[in-house]
């Protein structure tokens, strides 16, 4: 039996939502509440299997309760049931330690696969959100590698002058220093990207958009 503690502010959905689980062979609702004012000692005293919580709410709503769980219980599952699909949520969400993130319009048949999913220490995400996730989080990398890297405005440009196909003369000339000095830069853009050739830097510039 999955028990189920569900967080709702909307009264007919809250009930709709305890009668589909409750009436489904396997689940129970054991308490339905409309915020997360005293979600500590909510979580606490019904010790559920998995959390439906609402980010929306009046008081205390579905991030800042996810937040005050996560702060003394990292065990329960909490699935995020929400109408907001946007990117800063979903970061929230996930950022916050929540196990999947569903829309209020997934059918009732595929809510409950959802929350055995999550009950089984699965990730359920309705599809729209996990292509934003996996979205945001090829972003993140890609800024961090391009902070990561840590090239100065000289190396970026001769970087940049490389990428253009120019021999180490015509750097030099271009950028009026030496040739031993463009040497240098080079060999510390080198090791700054990991590579060891001409061929691998641009590639990697391109790769990674650093020009």
């Amino acid at each position: 039996m999955i028990k189920v503690l569900l967080y709702e502010d909307n009264p007919q959905l809250r009930e709709g939502l305890t009668m589909l689980i409750d009436g489904s062979d396997g689940f129970c609702v054991q308490a339905a509440y409309k915020n997360c004012d005293n979600v500590k000692d909510e979580v606490d005293a019904w010790k559920p299997d998995v959390i439906l919580m609402d980010i929306d709410m009046p008081g205390t709503n579905g991030i800042e309760g996810l937040k005050l769980i996560r702060s003394v219980n990292h065990d329960v599952k909490i699935l995020m049931l929400t109408v907001f699909d946007d990117n800063k949520n979903v970061f929230e969400a996930i950022k916050g330690g929540a196990n999947g993130y569903v829309l209020k319009k997934t059918p009732p048949s595929k809510l409950l696969e959802y929350i055995q999913e999550a009950a089984s220490g699965g990730a359920p995400m309705t599809a729209s959100i996990a292509t934003q996730v996996l979205k945001m989080f090829s972003q993140i990398e890609m800024s961090k590698q391009n902070e990561d890297y840590n090239l100065s405005d000289r190396e970026k440009q001769v970087l940049q002058l490389l990428v253009d196909g120019y021999s180490y003369k015509m750097i030099a000339s271009e950028m009026f220093i030496s040739i031993d000095t463009v040497r240098s830069h080079i060999k510390k853009i080198y090791e700054k990207l990991h590579v060891n050739s001409k061929s691998e830097a641009v590639a990697k510039a391109f790769k990674d958009r650093l020009v």
